[in-house]
């Protein structure tokens, strides 16, 4: 059994250290990382697809309501599809570091996706339809960091801030609902 050389004064494990600058052909995933890669590069995968969903619904949402007092709910669903790419685009990136293959493919997004399209043409119905996909995302990430627990911090730090969003935009559309 190979014990570890930690350095007096600080606690850090060197033979760890040199350890992670060996094999770069893994980019940031180092002997040291303690997550399930396939299991939450399947994760953020599904994830994935749900923020597609999400930015495809508030997008549609945006260009189908009408009506000149709509203005506002217009520009918040529009504010919402951004932020939703933006979330997407995170966990692209966090899949390729995990060396993992964003899945992008839309012949299966709606399998893959934990959130429901929408084509309300209601203003009301599409307040509702994206505050019920919201709280679904919010689950979705809560059971997600659940899972991921302390095994991997850069997923989890990511997966909180995104949730923490998306808790932002389940107040959005509550307060629009009123």
């Amino acid at each position: 059994m190979h014990e570890s050389k930690k350095s007096a004064h600080t606690g850090i494990d060197t033979d760890a250290i040199r350890e992670a600058a060996k094999n770069f052909d893994d980019g940031a995933v180092t002997a040291g990382y303690q997550g399930d890669r396939k299991q939450v590069i399947a994760l953020l995968n599904a994830a994935l697809a749900t923020e597609l969903v999400c930015v495809l619904r508030y997008k549609r949402h945006y260009y189908t309501a009408s009506g000149l007092q709509n203005g506002p709910i217009k520009a918040e669903f529009l504010q919402h599809a951004l932020e939703e790419q933006a979330h997407a685009d995170q966990l692209a990136e966090r899949i390729v570091q995990l060396n993992g293959k964003p899945d992008f493919n839309p012949a299966t997004l709606m399998e893959r996706s934990h959130v429901e399209y929408d084509e309300a043409d209601d203003i009301q119905a599409m307040i509702k339809a994206n505050l019920i996909a919201e709280r679904v995302a919010i689950e979705t990430y809560r059971q997600m960091i659940e899972q991921i627990g302390e095994t991997d911090p850069t997923t989890r730090h990511m997966l909180v801030g995104i949730m923490a969003m998306e808790e932002e935009h389940a107040d959005d559309m509550r307060d629009l609902l009123a």
